[in-house]
């Protein structure tokens, strides 16, 4: 995250970037973060450069580095998707965390708040207790501040993130 992408948004919005640096840069082996909403669409990112990508039909994928956040937004949209889906059918209450363990990586998806999800991609070397900590603690700071309005806020940033690059 650079400064730049932050400024003019609320307090709210910069800390919700703040907290999603804060994770990428201090849990050793996270390769990419996305906040997605209920809706799938990507909120936020860790990787800024390639959120143009998340905004296209289909991806927009050409060839980029697996597990970017724009791909990480949409396979986090369909997990959580497949999991409450799956909670429903057998009646077992709302979905806490989901973990995909792989032989490249590993792949996080938590709830936030009404809906949003957390995913994480994890090297294959990550220690997944760890990041699992750290993403409840994430969740914990930030599902609280994660309104309607703030959501809508994030959204219209990456539009006009977007609107920007494009020129």
């Amino acid at each position: 995250m650079t400064a730049s992408s932050t400024f003019g948004l609320s307090s709210e919005a910069r800390n919700l970037h703040w907290l999603l640096t804060n994770l990428v840069e201090e849990v050793p082996g996270i390769e990419s973060v996305a906040v997605v909403s209920s809706d799938g669409l990507l909120l936020l990112s860790s990787d800024p450069d390639r959120n143009d990508e998340a905004r296209q039909p289909g991806g927009g994928r050409s060839g980029g580095p697996r597990g970017s956040a724009a791909d990480l937004a949409t396979v986090v949209s369909g997990i959580g998707s497949l999991t409450i889906g799956t909670a429903k059918l057998m009646d077992f209450g709302t979905v806490k965390h989901t973990m995909v363990a792989m032989d490249e990586g590993s792949l996080f998806v938590m709830s936030i708040s009404d809906g949003s999800l957390l995913g994480v991609h994890g090297s294959a070397d990550c220690d997944m207790s760890v990041v699992a900590y750290h993403m409840a603690l994430f969740v914990g700071r930030a599902g609280h501040v994660l309104t309607p309005e703030l959501r809508s806020e994030l959204r219209k940033s990456l539009e006009t993130e977007s609107a920007g690059s494009t020129r």
